[in-house]
């Protein structure tokens, strides 16, 4: 196996500077020189076999196992110098690694095909891991989706509120009261902006007693307990009609077999004046199978989709898309400052933990940046309706509606429930 794995490593790194120690003390140094160097030391025939077999699955499954090591640099360089090393060959490209990937997606129904029951199950995987962990490296509102950086220099704070600001202005909502249905709630953080800032009549859904428990003390604490409310139960068990509806971070949990569902759900919820915000994962390239590693490790039962497999069901559930924006690198830069904060408290994670839980996280973290940075991952954020005239005619009304949260946000804390100026749009 020694000789598939320097093969294919040869072929990954032209530039660069990676040497990779074998098990039996050989060492090998591939790349140019160029760049930071990485060191990584495979200490076990069984991580040789899996790299030569499966790399997708077993590079990171064996670092969290330690039978792999990073001696020098760090797990995100060495996914750095596997990425950019040759932009002409992916480790993918091989005869074999194909195969595995289209035997992967053709067994992709059974992973997917998740009932309340499975879903309720494959949240709380993730989900549901103590709420510690989480406030290590996430920002203080705990939104755990992709941040939006107006600035370069944004911190990670700065660019979660411009997240929830941005969305808040897709959504439109030009009025107090309005009922809003967050699916896939998570902490709370987007309800309790929706009905501070808007006056907003939020209901959230989650599938996970950690978040729940969690969103409601926050919306209790906040005194928007009359405003937000928070259901412990599956989006399919909820009953409207809404206003609106936004769902930030949960699509990728809904899986292929159940996308029509979900947007004949949704359709069903939303009244016929109405407007949805989707916020997702999705892909640039063609439809195919989910990473292995994050599937079995991260989000089990999860997908992220080409975009023309979001549009099939769309067409099919009685909803119009009415605006389609693509966020490129934000998810990237989000992603940086979650490694980077994880990495500096490292040794708290693992006294929640164990080592093997934050080497996988580590790689996970990693993994994921390098994805949305060099491969194939961004950001859908889609908007739909029944009716094509829910919506301005024009896009100037986002920039409007994103400068009046601004200025509503500066406000004191005891005139959140003050006079609230609304974008005037409804002539257009």
């Amino acid at each position: 196996m020694k000789f598939i794995v320097q093969a294919l490593v040869s072929r990954l790194v032209e530039t660069g500077n990676l040497t990779v120690t074998y098990p039996d003390g050989s060492r090998q140094t591939f790349g140019d020189g160029t760049g930071n160097p990485v060191h990584m030391r495979i200490n076990s025939r069984k991580a040789l076999w899996g790299l030569a077999v499966d790399p997708a699955y077993y590079l990171g499954h064996h670092y969290g196992t330690g039978d792999i090591d990073i001696v020098e640099g760090d797990m995100y360089g060495l996914l750095k110098i596997v990425f950019t090393g040759n932009p002409d060959f992916q480790y993918y490209d091989t005869r074999w690694n194909r195969a595995l990937e289209r035997l992967r997606y053709l067994l992709r129904w059974a992973r997917e095909k998740n009932s309340v029951v499975r879903s309720r199950r494959n949240v709380q995987h993730h989900y549901d891991l103590t709420g510690a962990l989480y406030d290590l490296f996430l920002d203080q509102d705990r939104q755990y989706s992709c941040a939006y950086f107006e600035r370069p220099d944004q911190s990670l704070d700065e660019a979660q509120l411009a997240k929830k600001r941005h969305i808040a202005a897709k959504l439109n909502i030009n009025r107090p009261g309005q009922s809003v249905l967050d699916i896939g709630s998570g902490w709370g953080g987007m309800a309790l902006y929706l009905a501070r800032q808007l006056g907003a009549k939020v209901t959230g859904v989650t599938l996970s007693d950690e978040q729940h428990a969690l969103s409601v003390k926050r919306a209790s604490e906040a005194g928007l307990g009359d405003e937000v409310k928070f259901l412990l139960q599956d989006y399919r068990n909820t009953d409207g009609p809404f206003d609106r509806i936004v769902s930030v971070g949960m699509f990728e949990h809904v899986g292929r077999p159940n996308y029509l569902t979900f947007f004949k759900k949704s359709a069903s919820l939303l009244k016929r004046d109405g407007v949805m915000l989707l916020h997702t994962i999705g892909r640039t390239d063609r439809p195919t199978a989910n990473n292995p590693f994050i599937e079995k490790y991260i989000f089990p039962g999860g997908y992220i989709p080409a975009l023309s497999e979001v549009m099939q069901a769309v067409e099919k559930s009685g909803l119009a898309v009415t605006d389609v924006e693509i966020l490129r690198l934000h998810y990237a830069e989000t992603l940086r400052h979650w490694r980077e904060r994880f990495m500096a408290r490292r040794d708290e994670a693992k006294a929640l933990y164990d080592e093997k839980f934050c080497r996988i996280w580590e790689f996970y973290l990693a993994a994921s940046e390098s994805a949305f940075r060099w491969q194939n991952l961004i950001v859908f954020q889609l908007q739909l309706a029944h009716d094509q005239e829910a919506i301005p005619l024009t896009r100037d009304y986002i920039g409007r509606g994103e400068d009046c949260l601004k200025a509503h946000e500066g406000n004191p804390k005891g005139e959140r429930r003050g006079p609230r100026q609304f974008p005037q749009e409804a002539a257009l």
